[in-house]
């Protein structure tokens, strides 16, 4: 069955793509199982200029590049620029501080030499999501690479061409053939790449239910994962917010890519004292927001990418006003071409309703009036998601020791939350196991690997006999 891409702007047909059979599969994954052992072989150095190279590319070629994943997904052409040069960093990033990362580690021991070596795992299969169909493959891929390991990519059926691209730009950067491949493969072959033996990880960014899906596969094969799934962030206003600071980010924060994001902040949970001001600035500020073709530089809000995502999110706003949440705009799809979704405002979301049991993921801001601040937290850690969080106050010492108490694996104080290549990424719950990015990204895509040596001294000596009965017992 061909792949389609589809202009979500217009619902009008780009392009078909064939998927491949189980035999082209197994052909490219054993290329990739070769290609993987002489790139695995090459020190830091060549990896990393042929990463800077991918990273030169990236920049030369943002104008297509973006316009590629305005055409296949709808987000704005501005932020699809951004986009591109967020990928282009984590290139670089990798590039100059792989090696630190990975360098040997001594520890002593009752060796005489001691040591951790990180090394390749092998092939890396990515399952990638459409909402950032650049950013989330080289969040994983440029540290899996640099790590020595090739990479595998399963991309999602509606942003093909953006797959295509970023194996074209790899290829064209002088990375060999097999290190990085694409597979325009159904979701019935995937089990088949992880139960293939060169293939040793899968990092998925995804849905819970996707996640959950390939995690079980990993588990039946005994093969690594890393986890980053569906989010629910809570952005917690505090009594003493500055207003000026705090509207602004809540509509970047819940608007940027008409909130298809997982790390978007999707409840924004008040307390009494600061409660109706915030929600007077938010309105107006959704009021402004321009809608329209994304391939124009002052549209603000896109369109959702396909309409079956215009409908799960329509009945989940639906669901949410039963059940007593009042509506203060839009809350219902635009009529005409296209996969248009009001920017939208809903207030006294209750207990129990759709808004804060599930993620809506779209261009919906949803306000939780909490008691205080004590029920602001619990608010904050009623979901079973904990992707991300983000609190607000004038007095960030506070503001810090209350963010400390929610249930998240990335934790902002008076800033949007969002993913940095210094810092590792990642949730906790239902969001996801593992982390990206960083130092600790790198290592998820590497072997510790123990190496003890015995040096200096014969066994049977009396100095070994001595260390025993000074009663060390540090081996065993």
């Amino acid at each position: 069955m061909p792949f389609t891409s589809v202009n979500p702007a217009t619902a009008q047909l780009i392009a078909s793509h064939a998927s491949w059979t189980a035999g082209q599969l197994d052909q490219a994954l054993e290329r990739a199982a070769t290609a993987q052992k002489a790139w695995g072989a090459l020190d830091f150095g060549q990896r990393a200029e042929l990463l800077s190279q991918v990273a030169t590319l990236l920049r030369e070629q943002t104008g297509s590049l973006a316009q590629l994943s305005t055409q296949e997904m709808g987000r704005p052409l501005s932020e699809a620029r951004g986009e591109i040069e967020r990928c282009a960093l984590v290139c670089d990033y990798y590039a100059v501080h792989a090696e630190p990362f990975l360098e040997e580690e001594r520890i002593p021991s009752d060796a005489g030499k001691s040591y951790v070596r990180y090394d390749p795992l092998g092939l890396v299969l990515g399952v990638m999501p459409w909402n950032f169909p650049f950013w989330q493959v080289f969040r994983f891929a440029a540290a899996a690479l640099m790590g020595g390991n090739g990479v595998l990519l399963k991309h999602a059926p509606n942003v093909q061409l953006c797959a295509q691209a970023i194996e074209r730009v790899f290829r064209e950067a002088g990375v060999p053939a097999g290190v990085f491949t694409q597979l325009p493969i159904e979701v019935d072959l995937v089990e088949r790449v992880i139960a293939h033996p060169a293939v040793q990880a899968i990092a998925v960014t995804g849905s819970e239910r996707t996640g959950r899906t390939v995690a079980a596969l990993a588990g039946s094969h005994l093969k690594k994962i890393v986890l980053e799934l569906g989010g629910s962030d809570p952005f917690v206003v505090l009594a003493d917010a500055d207003l000026d600071l705090v509207v602004p980010r809540a509509i970047q924060a819940r608007f940027t890519n008409a909130g298809q994001a997982c790390i978007a902040a999707k409840r924004f949970i008040v307390v009494p004292e600061i409660a109706e001001a915030f929600v007077q600035g938010l309105r107006a500020r959704i009021a402004a927001l321009k809608v329209g073709d994304p391939a124009n530089d002052h549209t603000q809000i896109g369109p959702l990418a396909r309409a079956d995502l215009r409908e799960q999110l329509h009945r989940q706003v639906q669901a949410t006003l039963a059940a007593g949440a009042v509506p203060l705009l839009g809350c219902e799809p635009i009529a005409g071409n296209g996969w248009y979704y009001a920017p939208s405002l809903i207030d006294h979301a209750p207990e129990g309703c759709e808004a804060r049991q599930e993620e809506l993921f779209g261009p919906v801001a949803v306000v939780i009036r909490a008691r205080d601040e004590n029920d602001a937290v619990r608010i904050a850690n009623e979901t079973r998601f904990g992707l991300g969080a983000s609190v607000w106050g004038r007095d960030y010492e506070h503001a810090e020791q209350v963010a400390l108490r929610v249930e998240a694996g990335c934790s902002f104080v008076n800033g949007v939350v969002k993913s940095d290549p210094r810092l590792p990424f990642g949730g906790v719950k239902a969001s996801g196991l593992g982390r990206e990015l960083s130092f600790h990204g790198i290592r998820e895509f590497c072997q510790a690997h123990t190496v003890w040596v015995r040096d200096g001294w014969a066994p049977g000596t009396e100095r070994r006999r001595g260390d025993r009965r000074r009663g060390d017992r540090r081996s065993s």
